[in-house]
């Protein structure tokens, strides 16, 4: 098979399974009215709901980073998945929300070991002019999985069948391992590098990669946000079920975000033979433009207006999403890529968490409406901090030069 089918039918791999990884995390998402009723939730529980889950899996990517750099990132993804959906089906037998949070948290330790190595093996398959594409390909997978996985958490909700929905997504990721297994024993990767101190020591000298884990947090707050509560938000402020609402939550603007993806990874690769810096910018311009969006989405007085105002902020949103891990790998090194990953995954995550908390704690007070407006301003100053070091601290010094690949 040659070097490009090779690593095409490695993306398609990869796709699956992170897929998956976004279905069985979701689905708790669109059935906070029925578990509020059947395990007697406040608000302030379903909040850790999320919460519980991304800060447990915030202290697991630097640990899964370091391991990916270290072992078999092979090895990892499969044991990833297969415990990761064991998890999800052991979530459909919980009876009380302290034991919902307690399997939340296993989630978050079983998901943790798959994301570092799973881009860091797309982006080492291809050469950097490709990276950006190769990428957003397999971050599609996440836009899929949370709108088929929240769909589908509302529709069997909505059925009273919301243990069902764990139980099946739970099923097909273990049998999808056997397949998963047999094609990435067949996948060449580089030989583990030594020296973890190394690998760190490199990232902390990057301002640049630096500046990323300040960023990047803010952006994800607000996509968690979303995540998180726009289906509740919407439930209640437009009186729509739960499948309904679910549906406008998430087509919306995950379709968008879906096509922003491809199209932020085609511009950068395409602008990224004319200036190493592209990356960058578009991740600035995606920032300033999904600001009023956000914005909008909680403001809006009818459910048309939120439409548009979701399929615009899924479009600009994606073009960030597309580049943060491309444009970190231009500033570090290939031994450090996977604990790359894994410290920016550990920045977001634990900002995540507070934004899922946060739309519980303060959606009778400040209201997610307000949370969201917020959220625009935070992603308005971020993208002053891309300009602003991109200004100041990229040079030919901060980028990271790569053998060809053909």
């Amino acid at each position: 098979m040659s070097h490009a089918r090779s690593a095409s039918a490695l993306v398609t791999f990869m796709w699956v399974a992170y897929f998956l990884n976004y279905c069985d995390r979701q689905l708790v998402f669109s059935m906070f009215p029925s578990l509020k009723a059947d395990l007697k939730m406040s608000d302030e529980q379903l909040g850790l709901v999320g919460a519980m889950f991304l800060w447990v899996y915030a202290f697991g990517c630097p640990i899964s980073g370091y391991l990916g750099d270290r072992y078999s990132k092979r090895l990892l993804v499969v044991l990833s998945l297969i415990v990761w959906s064991l998890v999800t089906i052991g979530t459909g037998l919980v009876a009380g929300g302290a034991m919902l949070l307690a399997m939340r948290a296993a989630m978050g330790v079983s998901e943790s070991l798959y994301m570092s190595s799973a881009v860091a093996l797309t982006a080492n398959a291809y050469a950097a002019d490709k990276r950006s594409r190769a990428v957003s390909v397999l971050m599609t997978g996440q836009i899929a999985g949370t709108v088929a996985g929240s769909w589908f958490g509302g529709w069997m909700a909505d059925r009273g069948q919301w243990r069902g929905a764990f139980f099946i997504l739970g099923a097909v990721g273990v049998l999808y391992a056997l397949p998963y297994f047999a094609f990435l024993r067949k996948v060449s990767e580089p030989a583990a590098e030594p020296g973890a101190r190394l690998s760190l020591g490199s990232l902390g000298r990057s301002r640049m990669f630096m500046m990323l884990c300040v960023v990047f947090p803010v952006f994800v707050f607000g996509l968690w946000l979303l995540y998180g509560w726009l289906p509740a938000f919407l439930h209640d402020k437009f009186a729509l079920k739960q499948s309904d609402a679910a549906f406008n939550a998430t087509v919306f603007l995950q379709t968008a975000t879906f096509m922003g993806i491809l199209l932020g990874g085609m511009i950068a690769d395409r602008l990224h033979k004319r200036g190493k810096a592209a990356r960058f910018w578009i991740i600035a311009v995606g920032l300033v433009l999904s600001a009023p969006c956000i914005h909008l989405l909680g403001s809006s007085d009818t459910l048309f207006v939120t439409r548009i105002a979701a399929t615009g902020f899924g479009l600009f949103s994606g073009l960030c999403i597309a580049n943060i891990f491309p444009a970190a790998f231009d500033v570090v090194g290939t031994e450090a890529r996977a604990t790359a990953v894994g410290l920016l995954n550990f920045c977001g995550a634990i900002m995540s968490g507070f934004a899922t908390l946060f739309g519980g704690l303060w959606k009778q007070s400040l209201g997610i409406n307000r949370l969201l407006s917020f959220t625009a301003l935070g992603y308005l100053v971020a993208a002053a901090v891309v300009v602003t070091c991109l200004r100041w601290f990229f040079n030919e010094k901060c980028r990271k030069s790569e053998p060809v690949r053909p």
